[in-house]
């Protein structure tokens, strides 16, 4: 005989059964959800650098807080610490619009060794990191510096931040050394976003943010780097690593290179027995069977010379019927030999001839 359940087994079979089907319909959508979800990518605004060269900079900037965190210990007689948050590809407009209308930025000039225009640098501080940093200066201790959003910068301070900002940027010139030689100088203060056109509001820019830890304060260093410049530089890099790399190849096998190009190189060779000087009137003269005297005996050494330059002695002779001249010795034996020098002025002269 079938058991027969009470209304109560009734309902908590029910609700078992309910539970169950939500918990199934709840996996279910959980995992149509993970399998949708994509990375959303604008067409409108696509990317100009790979993540290699934001590896690069990157890179460039760890080292840049590690020299400016040593500088701001021994500057501002604090402890701090300095550490890259993100570098980030953007429009310049947001880099813009992230600052209040209080805050002042300073334009860093740079010059690429191809010589190229470039745009400047935009470097701004966290106000809280920046009037600490000038109480400091001025002597005060006191690591909690109070401000609020509406302060503004006095004219004395803002010589003081001058000050700092060029402090700031004396490591950019040695962070780049390893991957080029760049010239960064503090250029000015700006105060007025409004008024900088230098970059324009839809242009790529890539914002390293930088945070600043020091004793009970903490903040930013935000660096805005035009695209335009960006682009130069690892143009010249990449044209560097070129260089570098066929310079390489050639240095390893530089010596057979060199032997050559030299070995098919055409030079004249000569025998000069002796050398005298005659007046013009004597050479006028001369007629058919005048004899010169040379001033050194018949059996004499002659020299050889190749191109216009001494290199050898020798004795005169016959060699197959034919006139020649036997090597007795080098005259270039103390320079180990040969010079290398005369073979480049004998080159420059054969080519010229030719």
């Amino acid at each position: 005989m079938a058991e027969v359940l009470s209304q109560s087994q009734i309902d908590a079979l029910l609700g078992a059964l309910k539970e169950s089907s939500s918990d199934e319909g709840g996996k279910k959508v959980e995992a149509q959800t993970r399998e949708k979800t994509y990375r959303k990518y604008d067409f409108y605004s696509p990317k100009k650098f790979t993540k290699e060269k934001l590896k690069i900079l990157k890179g460039v900037y760890e080292n840049y807080s590690r020299i400016t965190s040593s500088q701001i210990n021994s500057l501002f007689r604090v402890n701090s610490e300095l550490t890259v948050l993100s570098v980030e590809e953007q429009r310049y407009y947001e880099f813009s619009n992230a600052l209040s209308d209080n805050d002042i930025f300073t334009l860093v000039s740079c010059q690429t060794p191809d010589g190229s225009k470039n745009p400047p640098i935009l470097m701004h501080i966290s106000q809280i990191i920046a009037v600490n940093m000038i109480d400091r200066m001025l002597g005060g201790t006191e690591s909690d510096t109070a401000i609020d959003a509406s302060y503004q910068y006095t004219q004395i301070e803002k010589l003081l931040y001058q000050r700092i900002m060029e402090y700031l940027i004396m490591p950019i010139k040695d962070v780049w050394s390893g991957y080029m030689r760049l010239e960064a100088k503090f250029d000015r203060i700006e105060e007025n976003l409004g008024l900088f056109q230098d970059i324009g509001v839809d242009e790529i820019v890539v914002i390293v943010m930088i945070a600043v830890d020091m004793v009970e304060v903490s903040g930013n260093i935000s660096i805005c780097i035009p695209g335009r410049l960006l682009a130069n530089i690892y143009d010249v890099i990449e044209k560097k690593r070129h260089v570098d790399t066929a310079y390489d190849i050639i240095e390893q096998n530089h010596k057979d290179e060199i032997m050559d190009n030299i070995e098919q190189t055409m030079l004249e060779v000569k025998a000069e027995i002796s050398g005298v000087k005659l007046t013009l009137d004597d050479i006028y003269n001369l007629h058919v069977g005048d004899v010169i005297d040379l001033n050194c005996p018949k059996d004499s050494d002659v020299s050889v010379l190749v191109g216009s330059k001494k290199w050898f002695t020798g004795q005169v002779g016959v060699y197959n019927k034919n006139v020649a001249v036997k090597i007795q010795s080098k005259l270039n034996e103390l320079n180990n030999g040969m010079d290398l020098k005369l073979v480049q002025e004998e080159l420059s002269n054969a080519q010229e001839s030719t």
